[in-house]
């Protein structure tokens, strides 16, 4: 039995993601560049998937390329980039980066 690559769960024998984290997937998929963060994250709890596992699923980095969370407030931050007359790209490394720096910084 394969572990889902997103939240760790049982995801079956040939599949790499579990029904909830699938579910997730096309979710993220549908509102990706289509609204804000907050309508995001309310889309997401909307596929009726526990909130503790939309937490894990959104930290998941199955791909190295940066975690569910840092790839869409990635593509959010270039479009407002862009929306904004700003040159440039927001990578989710970038995020991850700066995210990292903010965790690590004393109270």
């Amino acid at each position: 039995m394969r572990r889902c690559v997103y939240c760790g769960e049982r995801s079956g024998l040939w599949a790499r993601a579990c029904a909830d984290c699938k579910k997730l997937l096309a979710r993220v998929e549908e509102l990706r560049g289509r609204v804000g963060y907050g309508e995001f994250l309310d889309g997401l709890e909307r596929t009726g998937v526990a909130k503790e596992k939309i937490l894990v699923f959104l930290k998941a980095d199955p791909h190295g390329t940066g975690s569910v969370q840092d790839q869409v407030t990635a593509e959010m931050t270039s479009e407002l980039m862009k929306v904004m007359g700003i040159p440039g790209r927001q990578t989710a490394q970038e995020v991850k980066h700066i995210r990292s720096k903010i965790d690590e910084e004393p109270e």
